[in-house]
């Protein structure tokens, strides 16, 4: 009734921020405690003697699973409340840290943190909090899904130097059981006081608050855009242009994201200092993740605002390649970072305009499984592998550089909606 009261009064605060608070909370949780993974690597080495490849394929399966969990949520966003899924989500990604805290081989590692955090991060992650935020909002979608996505920085900003800390002085076990209960019952409340409704037609509401429905798609034809079904959508070229350039730079983020500490480690940072870095990446994202998302609304198409990204990514792995102080690792964190904030919204937005609205839960979720279950899947393995089998990380920025040129390249061939279908 309140919302209905504002939708007809123009009073209040149209219930489509609420959502976005509410995204930006659960991102905040969501990837907080993922993102702090790459601070266990080298304690796992340590106790347990396991190679860095052997570390890395929980975090790949990890990826995977999330991917896999992504399409299930999809397509209930299409159905149920959001609270539910996000609820759900909490509870399993909770059991799978704590777990982790008590395993001792690498089979036990792979279901705990692989498959049971790998889903449960699926479910408190940007499918659904994005998806959720994108079906309330046309004109402001690119800006509403850039701050819901300031929490995937904000949250690893916050928590990993301080389970970066907790790792120091209490050791790992300690470092996943505080990430477990904090999952839990952080990403339990914030679903349900801030994720219970579906979409605005369903409460007498409509996209933005507006009184009609005349808005421009980014990234669409102009007017509302009707929805293409799933099945419809990956026979689409488009689909899989998106899929393969998004998944390469995914695959470079998460290759970083689990690599960059040990690296730092290797060159002589201190464990605090390296952990650290990870939360610089944050804060530059923060700010990217606006800027991106707004610059998606201003441009003739939002897959210029994903080009721009990437390159600022290519450049900040650059200065990787020759950082070998503290100031080298925060110089590359920073710029790296800002580009890296273009990842979380610029998806969902250019899907959207692309596929339309009413159907993004089910095609984001598909997207998803491409762009985060291969590519980021593919990330740390590969960067794993290739640190095990050459004893140098160089190679590994350097494939990050030369796939985010490639992936930006790409992006030329994506077409808008009005230009048809482009099917294969």
């Amino acid at each position: 009734m309140f919302t209905e009261m504002n939708s007809k009064s123009g009073r209040g605060i149209f219930w489509g921020w609420y959502v976005v608070a509410g995204a930006f909370l659960l991102h905040a949780v969501s990837y907080g405690a993922r993102y702090s993974f790459g601070i266990f690597v080298q304690p796992l080495t340590a106790e347990n003697g396991w190679s860095r490849t052997v570390i890395s394929l929980a975090a790949s399966l990890n990826m995977l699973f999330f991917a896999a969990g992504g399409i299930v949520a999809g397509r209930l966003l299409d159905r149920v409340a959001p609270r539910w899924i996000a609820s759900a989500g909490a509870a399993v990604g909770a059991l799978g840290f704590v777990l982790s805290a008590f395993v001792d081989t690498p089979p036990a590692f792979y279901l705990a943190y692989g498959l049971l955090c790998g889903l449960g991060s699926s479910w408190t992650g940007i499918v659904v909090g994005n998806s959720s935020v994108g079906k309330w909002f046309v004109r402001k979608r690119g800006m509403a899904i850039g701050i819901a996505s300031m929490g995937v920085s904000f949250g690893t900003m916050i928590m990993t130097p301080v389970v970066g800390w907790l790792v120091k002085e209490q050791g790992w076990q300690s470092g996943f059981i505080a990430l477990g209960l904090t999952l839990l019952v952080a990403g339990v409340l914030i679903a349900q006081v801030f994720l219970g409704k579906t979409k605005p037609e369903a409460y007498g509401l409509r996209p933005d608050g507006q009184r009609d429905l005349q808005a421009d798609d980014p990234g669409g034809a102009p007017g509302r855009a009707a929805a293409i079904p799933l099945g419809e959508a990956m026979r689409d070229s488009r689909f899989w242009i998106l899929s393969l350039c998004q998944g390469a730079a995914v695959m470079t983020v998460l290759m970083a994201f689990v690599h960059q500490v040990p690296y730092a480690l290797d060159l002589g940072i201190d464990r605090l200092a390296a952990a650290s870095s990870l939360g610089a990446i944050a804060l530059a994202g923060f700010c990217g993740q606006l800027f991106f998302g707004s610059l998606s609304d201003r441009l003739p198409d939002p897959k210029y605002s994903a080009m721009l990204g990437y390159l600022v990514m290519a450049a900040g792995m650059t200065v990787l390649l020759s950082a070998t102080t503290v100031e080298g690792l925060f110089a590359y964190a920073l710029v790296f970072g800002f580009g890296y904030g273009c990842l979380g919204p610029i998806l969902p937005i250019i899907a959207s305009g692309r596929f339309g609205r009413e159907s993004i839960g089910s095609v984001y979720g598909v997207l998803n499984f491409f762009v985060a279950g291969v590519g980021g899947a593919l990330g740390p393995i590969v960067g794993g592998v290739l640190y095990d089998a050459l004893g140098s990380y160089r190679s590994v920025w350097a494939l990050d550089i030369a796939l985010l040129l490639a992936a930006a390249a790409g992006l030329t061939a994506l077409k808008r909606r009005e230009d048809g279908p482009a099917r294969e």
